[in-house]
């Protein structure tokens, strides 16, 4: 169904979407394991389904308007810049960094609002940061101090101040899947970026073969905060485990940049880990991103679109703006290309992860609710063929683009022009899938009967004037 170079060479021939930094980019086939248990396998398929979910990025870090974390890393990267304003000297940036939890007191904070907008968009699965790079918990851990529960933050006197579990609540009453997202690396945490050395880039900055115990201490943290949001947090369908760097030597590959940086064994030991979220989470679906083997159950492209369908489970994060934390004023996609975004990642057999950063108020920009709103508007129509679908081929053929019901009866053909204003053309003509012996054929949002007629493998179809209504694309659905 795919040739071995097609999946293998996936981050070599993609499409980058506004990208904003790669920071993990990685070969996201090789060495990808099926896994066995019954029930992650089911959990798979039934995610699988759901095709658009929502992902937050929220910290302190929002109440500067950068990006997240990044900036207290000691690398020289685009994406790693501090603002002058926030402390001459490194040590004075983190220290004033750190300090934000005392100013964090987000209280327009409404779940509920979110979670009503997203849905009427058609998302349906939600992924939320409990703990980013910087190792603020936005959970109530019992390991730190450093959490939005803390004395020391203002927001704690709230009562919706856990606010992993008033979004974990309120999302899942609604029907959503949850997906916890949790960094493994803690740049906070004194047994990661231990304060005898200094920070010399993104990974532990001492080698856990030399300070064995400083290590193991670092890996009973990571273990006991995991154990907290798998077990205080009601039921967790994804486990989305960030940092890649903190990984088994013998799994760097050396073909990635950021990899090449790995010069020590940062082994978290991912069996301990995942067994216990296992047993806390019967089935969980668990991501330890770009570190192949077992416990990286789907593969997690950033800022990206593969050109091929893949064969393996897979979704593609991409935010809404151009950052996945809040700057103000950025530059946010529009329906139309969020959409299309939508259908490429379908077509290829993938979910999409949208990324819609919170405001330090506690809200989202009122342009992302404007985008949701007109994101349902085409979802009302066309959701048949985005819903519980499959890759099928030819996938995309110009601009057409494929997905089939789970029982092939079914083919959706979408199509785009990708011009600032969709125009649905008079004539449409396409290719079918192979073997495929279509009996009836409708465009999703239009009430009249459609002209249609087959010449050997190929559709093609009169659109009635009403076309003109149509946004975004124009939606086939074709039953055999």
């Amino acid at each position: 169904m795919f040739t071995k170079q097609q999946t293998k060479t996936l981050f070599l021939s993609s499409l980058l979407l506004s990208t904003t930094f790669f920071s993990q980019a990685h070969n996201v086939s090789e060495g990808y394991q099926k896994p066995t248990d019954r029930l992650v396998i089911q959990n798979l398929e039934n995610w699988q389904d759901l095709k658009f979910g929502l992902f937050m990025h929220w910290g302190t870090y929002s109440q500067w308007g950068i990006v997240e974390s990044w900036s207290l890393c000691p690398e020289d990267e685009s994406w790693t810049q501090r603002k002058p304003e926030h402390g001459k000297s490194y040590n004075e940036y983190v220290k004033n960094y750190e300090n934000l939890q005392t100013t964090f007191n987000p209280t327009q904070f409404n779940p509920q609002k979110w979670a009503d907008a997203t849905k009427k968009a058609g998302m349906k699965y939600v992924v939320f940061t409990t703990k980013h790079h910087d190792g603020f918990a936005m959970f109530d851990t019992q390991q730190s101090d450093y959490k939005i529960t803390s004395s020391k933050t203002p927001f704690s006197k709230n009562p919706k101040a856990d606010v992993t579990k008033e979004i974990f609540n309120t999302f899942r009453k609604d029907g959503f899947k949850i997906g916890a997202y949790f960094s493994k690396p803690d740049w906070h945490s004194d047994d990661y970026w231990w304060s005898y050395f200094p920070p010399k880039d993104r990974n532990v900055n001492y080698d856990p073969k030399k300070y064995p115990e400083k290590w193991n201490s670092f890996k009973n943290f990571t273990f006991n905060q995991l154990n907290e949001i798998t077990s205080n947090y009601g039921k967790v369908d994804i486990l989305w485990l960030d940092g890649g760097w903190v990984r088994p030597f013998h799994t760097i590959d050396q073909n990635v940049e950021w990899q090449r940086t790995i010069k020590v064994e940062q082994d978290i030991d991912m069996d301990k880990i995942g067994s216990m979220a296992r047993k806390n989470q019967p089935g969980i679906i668990i991501v330890d991103r770009t570190v192949p083997g077992k416990w990286e159950n789907y593969v997690t492209p950033e800022q990206a679109v593969p050109e091929h369908a893949l064969s393996i489970p897979w979704e593609s994060c991409i935010t809404m703006g151009d950052s996945f934390s809040y700057v103000p004023n950025d530059n946010y996609k529009s329906s139309q290309k969020i959409i299309e975004t939508l259908v490429k990642i379908i077509s290829r057999g993938g979910n999409y992860l949208m990324n819609i950063a919170p405001e330090p108020n506690g809200d989202y920009d009122p342009i992302v609710y404007k985008r949701l709103n007109e994101i349902s508007t085409w979802m009302n129509d066309n959701q048949s063929a985005v819903f519980a679908t499959r890759a099928v081929a030819p996938y995309h053929d110009g601009n057409f683009y494929y997905t089939q019901s789970k029982d092939g009866k079914t083919v959706n053909i979408f199509h785009l022009d990708e011009k600032e204003n969709y125009q649905s053309p008079s004539i449409v003509s396409f290719v079918l899938p192979e073997n495929f012996k279509p009996k009836a054929l409708k465009v999703l949002g239009l009430k009249n009967k459609i002209q249609w007629k087959k010449t050997g493998n190929s559709i093609e179809i009169n659109l009635p004037k009403e076309r003109n209504q149509l946004k975004y694309s124009t939606v086939i659905q074709i039953i055999q």
